[in-house]
């Protein structure tokens, strides 16, 4: 028990796993500052916590939960576990400098790469 929505909110974000809260209240302020200050994946009012749910949430099938902040969070589907790969394939071709107002140039530094690999060693 607790003696307010702040202290409730407080009590939350410190103990909770971050997947899914929620209030039952006819108050709106309440309502408001709960959904906005609680700092979980799913947040809802007047609402059953079981409808965290990647199916309901229309991912298909669900493959996981997250409770982390970045990248997928609450319910995954397949599509919150995928991510991008660029690759470029060229022939030599370098970037050309910016142009236009605000530009700003390349500086280039040539390293020796022994020196490269020395630092990296030291880094670890």
């Amino acid at each position: 028990m607790v003696d307010d929505i702040q202290a409730a909110v407080a009590h939350i974000n410190r103990y909770s796993s971050g997947h899914t809260e929620a209030v039952v209240t006819a108050n709106a302020a309440a309502a408001a500052y709960f959904l906005a200050q609680v700092d979980a994946a799913g947040v809802f009012h007047n609402a059953s916590t079981r409808f965290a749910d990647g199916y309901r949430y229309g991912f298909g099938a669900e493959v996981g939960i997250s409770t982390n902040k970045l990248h997928a969070r609450g319910p995954v589907g397949l599509a919150g576990l995928t991510t991008y790969k660029y690759v470029l394939h060229g022939h030599g071709h370098v970037v050309a400098p910016y142009t236009g107002s605000g530009a700003r140039p390349f500086h280039h530094i040539p390293l020796d790469p022994r020196d490269v690999q020395e630092r990296q060693v030291t880094a670890q």
